[in-house]
């Protein structure tokens, strides 16, 4: 399975700190992270392995959203922050409707993503 991560500025720790507590259940789930440049960059120093895209005012949700409507992302972490404008939008949007075209499970926020994971598990039983 793979899956992608992307994290506003404002929510890259927050981000990080998921990944980290669900570290165990990501590796031997063997789940593949991708994520955008800055958010990859965060989730690597941290000690994940991630392939980095671009960042994503330079694309990097653009070549998310084409891997998803390939078929090759099976889930999208998008920890939003909504309390900041983004010059990029327009391509936020546009995953997030690649996600919703290609039934592509989106979590714009860690409770989302928390259930989700709850999901996965469950099922790897």
């Amino acid at each position: 399975m793979k899956l992608a991560v992307i994290a506003h500025d404002g929510k890259k720790a927050d981000m990080v700190f998921f990944l980290n507590k669900h570290y165990e259940f990501l590796h031997q789930a063997n789940v593949d992270l991708i994520a955008t440049g800055t958010t990859g960059l965060h989730a690597q120093n941290a000690g994940l392995k991630v392939q980095r895209v671009l960042s994503g005012p330079k694309g990097g949700d653009a070549q998310i959203a084409a891997q998803v409507a390939e078929g090759k992302i099976q889930a999208v972490f998008f920890f939003r922050d909504p309390l900041d404008k983004h010059p990029h939008e327009p391509d936020i949007n546009m995953l997030m409707r690649i996600c919703d075209v290609h039934h592509v499970p989106l979590a714009t926020n860690p409770a989302t993503a928390e259930m989700m994971l709850k999901e996965l598990v469950r099922e790897q039983r």
